[in-house]
């Protein structure tokens, strides 16, 4: 009994063990998150599974040119089937009977020449190279995203903080109204307006609270995480904006462009298809060895065991589908090439508007972090007044509006910042 006793206080103390290891945060900064996403989130997950299947498309296109062997094994019988054979009216026919034949033959067949192979297999170490320039493009997006994310739960709890501080004061500054209000030194009706303002700042804190949990969940969802799995991140939004005032964003490289690189590989893959149509104009030549042996013969047999040989196949009227086929490649070509250009005046323009905006977020950070301490002086001295009786419940709670107004602009535009600057880096595809 003591035994049994014994027994089941360890595994009560090992499986509370197990609970709480399961239950601890997963600490993360700016960059380990970023790399958890790489590693473990799914879309990304399926584009390396596209590039694997990518190389298999490779070996596949090359396999069509490698030598084929093929085997097969058969049984006829024709069920006592006869053929009479008379050569000469006077003399009897002669009776043959069909026996029952079996076969085992071997083929092999080698492909010596094909324009269109020749070209299939460029054309699918180009898909190859456009599938790894897919997956650095959804890995820039899935970093994008992360990011992101990250940038608005720090947000989001900077302005949960100074609402709870905020109305920890209120109701601070509301008690001492209602007992001088029931002291009979001021009137109940200045008591009743900030009750209002403290019901305001309180269902301001419970919005900002599920904004955090929502920033939370899709946080978990870039990362790949379990629903329930707690995070604590440990890169405040103070360090990083002081971070990316002191690092210069980079000047703009069009080359370095995700999309870019992926329509200059389209446009290779469209040169590639006119070479493919101009290549169906080609013969195609292959060698074919076979060999067959007995293992049921006829009576009658004179088919060789080993035949070798070659087939020419030479196209020679298609009626113009050839020649319409290489006229669409050629205009896919052109239109590819139109896109390019599109592409990078959308690009140029995007840019210009983007560093605009970095500019002018940067501009109203500064001038955000000073009206913060004005309007913190402003709420401290109103305070020190409506204490003394000089300041009316009114202007307090205008005072503390402003105030809680301008930390919720600072935080915002903020976030703004390192969003336009997070924008940047991306078109320079540096994240």
């Amino acid at each position: 009994m003591r035994q049994l006793l014994k027994i089941v206080v360890l595994l009560f103390f090992g499986l509370g063990a197990i609970s709480i290891q399961a239950q601890e945060p997963l600490v993360l900064s700016l960059d380990s998150a970023v790399n958890y996403a790489i590693e473990h989130n799914k879309t990304l997950t399926n584009s390396r599974f596209a590039v694997d299947k990518s190389n298999q498309l490779i070996k596949e296109a090359i396999s069509k040119g490698l030598p084929q062997i093929d085997a097969s094994l058969d049984y006829t019988n024709f069920l006592g089937a006869e053929a009479s054979l008379q050569m000469n009216p006077e003399v009897p026919p002669v009776i043959i009977e069909f026996n029952p034949t079996s076969n085992f033959k071997a083929t092999a067949s080698q492909l010596l020449f094909n324009g269109n192979y020749i070209v299939g297999v460029q054309m699918a170490k180009l898909a190859k190279s456009i599938t790894e320039q897919s997956y650095q493009k959804d890995e820039l997006n899935v970093k994008e995203q992360t990011i992101q994310a990250y940038y608005a739960i720090l947000a989001s709890g900077q302005i949960l903080n100074t609402l709870k501080e905020n109305l920890k004061n209120a109701q601070m500054v509301y008690e001492q109204t209602s007992n001088m209000a029931n002291a009979g030194v001021i009137e109940q009706t200045e008591a009743n307006k900030l009750s209002v303002m403290v019901t305001s700042v309180d269902n301001a804190v419970n919005a900002a609270e599920r904004n955090l949990e929502l920033g939370y969940n899709l946080l978990r969802f870039n990362l790949g995480l379990d629903p329930n799995q707690q995070i604590m991140l440990s890169t405040s939004l103070d360090d990083i904006a002081k971070m990316i005032q002191l690092v210069p964003v980079d000047t703009f490289n069009i080359e370095n462009n995700m999309d870019y690189k992926l329509i200059s590989m389209q446009i290779e893959i469209s040169n590639k298809s006119i070479n493919m149509a101009k290549a169906s104009y080609l013969p195609s030549l292959v060698a074919f060895y076979s060999y067959t042996e007995k293992i049921k013969k006829p009576h009658f047999d004179m088919t060789p065991k080993n035949v070798l040989g070659v087939t020419l196949s030479v196209p020679i009227l298609s009626g113009g589908m050839r020649r319409s086929q290489l006229n669409q490649a050629k205009i896919d070509y052109d239109m590819s090439n139109n896109t390019k250009d599109l592409l990078v005046d959308q690009l140029t323009l995007q840019e210009k508007q983007l560093r605009y905006n970095y500019n002018n977020f940067l501009e109203q950070y500064f001038s955000q972090k000073n009206n913060i301490k004005i309007s913190k002086e402003v709420l401290d001295q109103m305070n020190r007044k409506f204490k003394h009786g000089v300041a009316s419940s009114l202007d307090l709670t205008s005072a503390n509006n402003d105030y809680l107004q301008a930390e919720m602009d600072l935080t915002s535009t903020t976030l703004q910042l390192l969003n336009a600057e997070l924008a940047l880096r991306k078109l320079n595809n540096n994240l």
